[in-house]
């Protein structure tokens, strides 16, 4: 029998409740991690519970809103509390909300900052302590393609997943010689319902799968050796290349 690449450690995974999150809550999941799963949704985090508990796997819920300073901190607190370590963290949650700039209210901003940008500070400043026991120990940020391009309409949104890059950027530096590995995935158009909302105009069945992205992040936490891959960027087929 292939021993499993993620035996015996814990994972943190934020935004499980569905979508890019939920699939990589099950890839995490079926390697042989125990995973927390994080959202506000405590019917969705069920649900996904539900996906990992029927392929074998041991997962808990922990609902929380990562914007919420307190909550965070309470959250990964009962988290290792239950698993005793933490190995991985993947900071997927996020929320979209689309406009042009110039009708885009102050409190839509700061919703959109608080929740993508605030919530994988958060996050990760309360985890390092945990992660900093552990050799190796990782963080997955997932930004966004317009962390790195933009886009009309996502003003707000490209602002949130440029800090997330940035904040990324600088922690991989702060966090190196403790053995802890800060990546950032870069995924252009996937299959979900924030897609939707976003790019109306583009045809589903083209855009990547949320697995697609789950096998990413798998890749980089399985994976050995001295190499570092800082930053992957996702793109569909259908998508020009380094445009």
């Amino acid at each position: 029998m292939n021993q499993l690449l993620l035996n015996d450690k814990v994972a943190l995974v934020t935004g499980a409740g569905r979508g890019i999150g939920r699939s990589i809550a099950r890839a995490l999941a079926r390697e042989g991690a125990r995973v927390a799963l994080v959202a506000r949704s405590a019917g969705q985090l069920s649900d996904t519970q539900s996906e990992i508990a029927g392929l074998g796997g041991d997962a808990v819920c922990f609902p929380a809103d990562v914007s919420d300073e307190a909550a965070v901190v309470a959250m990964v607190r009962s988290a290792v509390e239950r698993f005793g370590r933490l190995d991985i963290v993947v900071n997927n949650a996020g929320i979209g909300l689309f406009g042009l700039l110039e009708t885009t209210s102050a409190d839509t901003w700061d919703r959109v900052m608080a929740v993508n940008a605030r919530g994988t500070f958060l996050v990760c400043r309360e985890a390092i302590p945990h992660l900093r026991r552990q050799r190796p120990a990782f963080i997955v940020n997932i930004a966004s393609v317009v962390a790195v391009k933009g886009y009309a309409n996502q003003s707000a949104y490209s602002a949130s997943k440029h800090a997330v890059l940035g904040m990324s950027k600088a922690l991989a530096r702060e966090l190196q010689s403790d053995g802890i590995r800060v990546h950032v995935i870069c995924p252009g158009g996937v299959d979900t319902e924030m897609a939707g909302q976003a790019r109306p105009d583009l045809d589903r069945s083209a855009l990547m799968s949320p697995d697609e992205i789950a096998d990413a992040v798998l890749f980089l936490v399985t994976r050995r050796g001295k190499a570092v891959i800082d930053q992957i960027d996702l793109r569909r087929e259908s998508a020009t290349p380094w445009a």
